[in-house]
């Protein structure tokens, strides 16, 4: 095996690849000011608490919903204005997901990660679109995907002169309902660029649950553990303090008041495996 060369740059001040987790986390989705600095403010403490870096997540709009009756967003501005709220409030980076190109200009100028969507992963013009704002870009890996075949999709961010780039590993489909973690892909795909661990989503039962998506989420800790000894550079944990009544994706979500020693538990394995961390495959 021979070092992964391989770092994205969130900020001047924290790195994804280097010597320090990066946490992405936050609610699902932005659902109040009030709820999202809620939220943040408890992450950040116990991020830095475990020796985490932190970005906090929160999408402003949720494209992707199983049914036409769920939530989605309280609107484009809205949401863009409650993220800047919370960044600048708490001094934490932001990421948040694109589903249309035109987004990107607005988003680009709130947030400093842009995340691509796991179903949006193969989409050119979306990708070119985020890669020429100059942002740092999370791709999630789509769950038809062959990990080995990500390195396309960096690829097309790369070609626009944009190497702030990262993979993040969600599952991959296997039947109706249900997604399995192939670990041998976070290796893979730490070949092209830095890897994160979507633990929350790794969980998730996709429109299983009559009309919306549901989720195991007693299996995150698990997942996240092996993902955490593989080698991997970052995680991506949604959480929220009643997950019942998160307005989406409540059933694989980490209750707020259990990410303390969550983050902890992580931290353990992510040391584990900081023997590999640098490495990837010949």
């Amino acid at each position: 095996m021979k070092k992964s060369p391989h770092k994205m740059s969130i900020r001047e001040d924290l790195r994804l690849g280097g010597d320090q987790p990066v946490l992405f986390s936050g609610p699902c989705a932005v659902e109040s000011l009030d709820i999202c600095l809620e939220i943040g403010t408890q992450v950040k403490k116990y991020a830095q608490k475990h020796g985490f870096g932190y970005v906090f997540k929160a999408s402003f709009d949720k494209a992707n919903r199983t049914s036409g009756a769920s939530f989605r967003s309280i609107g484009f501005d809205r949401s863009l204005e409650v993220l800047q709220t919370v960044g600048n409030t708490l001094r934490v980076p932001l990421v948040t997901d694109v589903h249309e190109s035109y987004q990107l200009e607005a988003v680009a100028a709130v947030v400093d990660v842009i995340q691509i969507p796991a179903f949006l992963c193969r989409q050119t013009d979306l990708l070119l679109a985020a890669g020429k704002t100059g942002k740092a870009i999370k791709i999630k890996r789509g769950q038809f995907m062959a990990p080995e075949d990500m390195q396309y999709a960096v690829d097309k961010i790369r070609s626009t002169g944009n190497q702030q780039v990262c993979l993040t590993e969600r599952g991959f489909s296997l039947g109706y309902h249900n997604l399995v973690v192939d670990m041998r892909a976070l290796p893979i795909m730490r070949q092209f660029a830095p890897v994160v661990f979507d633990v929350t989503h790794s969980v998730q039962q996709p429109g299983g649950n009559q009309g919306s998506s549901g989720g195991q989420r007693q299996m995150a800790p698990f997942l996240a553990r092996a993902a955490g000894a593989a080698g991997v550079d970052g995680f991506f944990i949604e959480t929220h303090p009643d997950p019942a009544k998160a307005l989406s994706d409540g059933p694989n979500m980490v209750p707020l008041a259990e990410m303390d020693s969550f983050l902890g538990m992580l931290k353990k394995a992510w040391d584990l495996g900081n023997e590999f961390k640098n490495y990837q495959l010949t």
